[in-house]
């Protein structure tokens, strides 16, 4: 099983997961951040630490967001890794909770 990045991480993009991942399993993209399937080792060690509640595990994903597992493993793949937290952009807490964010979705 592995955790899930979702929508409310696009244009919000906190990385405090990336400090507590055992497994540097996070890459990173222009406004959204992608959890690796093969290295997340579900230790559930991000969940609590997204700021924007973004993570689930993978049969906890909401419903209607489950294109996001297939969508992190496909990112993952193309987008260089990240393992240390980084600044959030700066109007983040603007864009924390907005519905329909996928089409921000820079890749």
């Amino acid at each position: 099983m592995t955790f899930v990045v979702t929508e409310n991480c696009i244009k919000c993009k906190y990385q405090d997961c990336v400090e507590v991942c055992p497994v540097d399993c996070f890459y990173e993209g222009p406004n959204f951040l992608a959890i690796h399937p093969d290295e997340c080792i579900d230790c559930a060690l991000c969940e609590p630490e997204c700021p924007a509640n973004a993570i689930f595990s993978e049969d906890e994903v909401p419903k209607g967001q489950e294109k996001f597992t297939k969508l992190n493993a496909e990112l993952a793949e193309i987008w260089p890794n990240i393992t240390e937290k980084g600044e959030p952009p700066v109007d983040a807490k603007e864009w924390d909770g907005v519905d329909g964010k996928m089409q921000y979705l820079e890749r």
